[in-house]
């Protein structure tokens, strides 16, 4: 992992993008102190796909089309 002033991001900044987009982290500072990290994109299309992954294993399907026993306002 980097570390970079963000003076020297600001006057550099396409080739510590580039860095970060072929996978290197780099933390950016201002006297010392850590403002933010760059970080390589994620796949989104991965990102998504193991997001509903964690969901199947969680969720409970039910009928969701019959009325339930309870009457509502709507259905009077």
């Amino acid at each position: 992992m980097k570390n970079v002033s963000i003076t020297e991001l600001r006057a550099n900044l396409l080739k510590y993008l580039k860095i970060a987009q072929h996978g290197e982290q780099i933390n950016v500072t201002s006297k010392g102190r850590l403002l933010a990290t760059l970080t390589p994109p994620v796949a989104q299309q991965n990102f998504a796909k193991d997001k509903l992954k964690k969901l199947a294993n969680t969720a409970v399907i039910h009928d969701v089309i019959s009325p339930m026993e309870d009457v509502w306002d709507a259905m009077k």
